[in-house]
């Protein structure tokens, strides 16, 4: 894998409401030591813009690091949605699914698809509205979500579409995105890695500032100094940012320089709970071992 990327991009995601969302960062930086750099610095991204870089603007040797999850659970109950006779055989279909239900939704939301008489069945919604089959407690969890706790971090379902910290809603949002990319960028380990061109994979920014030197309770970068800190501890150059900063900046930067030096780590491609059907159905968190 040494020589397999010399790009490397991480994208904060948001599946907020609305075109534009100051939570979605993208930093790429380049093989080396060189901080990574914002792309289109002070710009407010709409998802679809996000799409359209993705699938034009794209280095031909790129990694992509999207922070959402790329499926939902399957494992737990041999399903995505147990119970149903529709429910999608793999992430593919899931992603498939989505994007058909929500066609008319603006923006690449998702809410024709949480709010579908089956498929509401499963979430944890706003208001109080919770599915019957949304099971007691946290819900949900994938197979990498699960090698992530025992890393120590504190994942969420992504049946879970309540509080600050969930991820439900941009990760489905993201789904649209894969779709989208189809046949353009290969998204591992739903695809196999190929041996040339661009990847997309998921990742998780708690990882990545664990490997620099941070506790997942303290993942978050709000002030330069601290980025710069991180950085330095995986070898990088300082992003050089004074004073106070967005954790969607400080997110974005430091998981692109993390994934240029994980990128070379064989063992990160090839976790022992990976199977091939994992791999095609709940997909994986790139960084959980």
């Amino acid at each position: 894998m040494a020589d397999r990327f010399a790009h490397f991009v991480a994208i904060d995601w948001s599946g907020a409401a609305g075109e534009r969302q100051r939570g979605i960062a993208v930093a790429q930086c380049r093989a080396g030591d060189a901080a990574p750099q914002l792309v289109r610095p002070r710009h407010v991204w709409s998802r679809a813009e996000v799409l359209a870089w993705l699938r034009h603007d794209l280095p031909r040797d790129a990694l992509v690091g999207m922070d959402l999850g790329i499926s939902l659970p399957f494992a737990d109950a041999r399903a995505f949605f147990p119970g149903w006779t529709d429910s999608p055989a793999d992430a593919r279909t899931l992603w498939a699914l989505i994007d058909a239900i929500t066609t008319a939704d603006p923006h690449l939301a998702v809410g024709s698809f949480v709010d579908h008489a089956e498929i509401a069945r499963h979430f944890r919604r706003h208001g109080g509205r919770q599915g019957d089959l949304f099971p007691p407690g946290r819900g949900r969890m994938r197979v990498t979500e699960r090698a992530q706790e025992a890393m120590g971090c504190k994942p969420y379902s992504n049946f879970n579409l309540v509080g600050a910290a969930q991820v439900g809603k941009s990760s489905l949002s993201g789904m649209r995105v894969l779709h989208r990319l189809s046949g353009h960028v290969p998204v591992w380990p739903i695809d196999p890695l190929p041996a040339t061109g661009p990847v997309i994979c998921e990742i998780y920014t708690t990882i990545a500032a664990v490997a620099a030197g941070r506790s997942p309770g303290r993942s978050k970068m709000r002030e330069g100094g601290e980025l710069d800190t991180a950085l330095a501890n995986i070898a990088s150059a300082p992003f050089g940012h004074a004073g106070a900063i967005d954790d969607h900046t400080s997110d974005a930067v430091l998981t692109a320089a993390w994934l240029r030096r994980a990128a070379h780590d064989h063992a990160l491609w090839h976790p022992p709970a990976l199977t091939p059907e994992i791999a095609a159905t709940e997909g994986w968190t790139f960084g959980a071992r």
